[in-house]
């Protein structure tokens, strides 16, 4: 019996990568949403930008602030979900000196920092509702008190935020004001998902093994030449939850465990071959929730506890592990 012709790996093509304030792609679908970032940056709107994690929103926030009459002055941008009340309303309007404790001196905070210019409130809708209030007299009135301070200060700034969930909802459940959210989504951008931008999985995926290739090399390690077909295929398949951050961690996994000059199938992480992490072969989660909780839990074995390296075998943000670390319930 004759076995099977092997087909011959993939080389790297000739791709027409565009590279957009960075971010790459070759999928008409982003150079239509980079095309609106160019008419949307011509006016002051607040923007409210959508999409899973790992699609590029604060890139995208910088490409719009670029492309503005603000491009010159300063943009700045925090993680909302990442501090707590009083470390976020420090961090957005600064303090004067004995505001709290260890509060010596005064400090500025990322609306003054930012003033003429833009700022970027990533994961907007963990704001806690003490400090929304705050936020809706800088939109409104353009002005505000630092904290612990009694003298308002006035800003002109820019307001662009990100939230990977709806605000809608969220104003439902009572955890985000209705009056801020009709200010802070005058117009909402929606990024796509990797899994639809056509072509982008194959012309990232050879993009980040270029910048893993010149980092290895440099360093006397294993570079790759060539994709197996039977990876591409399984790299082609796969949905993409973590999005373009999943892919480039994907390929610094392959970079770590692999050998040789071409990336096969073996090299892939579970997720992307089809199967559970050793030794979990006999959970089966009946539930999206119990999937996801352990997702969550292997993440955390394989890291021994490390959140970080958790939130990169994952292919998310710390602040999103976190958040989903306490909707799980997991210490």
């Amino acid at each position: 019996m004759t076995s099977p012709t092997r087909r011959p790996p993939l080389r790297r093509p000739d791709l027409p990568l565009v590279d957009f304030h960075g971010m790459k792609t070759v999928s008409p679908l982003m150079l239509r949403f980079f095309e609106l970032l160019r008419r949307v940056a011509r006016s002051e709107a607040a923007v409210l930008f959508r999409g899973e994690s790992g699609t590029g929103k604060e890139l995208a926030a910088r490409a719009l602030h670029a492309l503005s009459p603000r491009g010159k002055r300063p943009v700045r941008a925090v993680n909302c979900a990442t501090l707590t009340g009083e470390m976020l309303a420090s961090e957005l309007f600064g303090h004067v000196r004995g505001a709290f404790t260890g509060a010596i001196k005064d400090r500025k905070g990322l609306f003054v920092l930012a003033d003429g210019g833009s700022i970027f409130l990533d994961e907007i809708a963990e704001v806690p509702l003490e400090i929304q209030a705050q936020l809706l007299r800088v939109l409104q009135e353009k002005r505000f008190y630092p904290l612990g301070g009694s003298d308002p200060v006035a800003v002109d700034v820019r307001v662009l935020s990100a939230t990977h969930v709806a605000l809608r909802d969220a104003v439902s459940r009572g955890r985000f004001r209705e009056d801020l959210m009709y200010r802070v989504r005058v117009v909402p951008l929606f990024l796509p998902r990797l899994a639809d931008r056509e072509g982008d999985v194959e012309a990232l995926l050879w993009q980040f093994i270029d910048e893993g290739n010149r980092a290895a090399a440099s360093h006397g390690l294993r570079t790759i030449e060539a994709v197996d077909r039977d990876a591409m295929d399984a790299l082609l398949a796969y949905s993409w939850p973590g999005n373009v951050r999943e892919l480039h961690n994907v390929v610094q996994y392959a970079l770590a465990v692999g050998d040789g000059p071409v990336l096969t199938t073996e090299e892939l992480t579970p997720e992307l071959r089809g199967e559970p992490p050793p030794g979990h072969e006999d959970e089966v989660p009946r539930t999206e929730a119990e999937m996801q909780r352990g997702q969550l839990m292997r993440a955390l074995q394989q890291a021994r506890g490390s959140r970080t390296e958790a939130a990169k075998l994952l292919g998310i943000s710390r602040s999103t592990l976190w958040r989903r670390l306490r909707e799980h319930g997991i210490a």
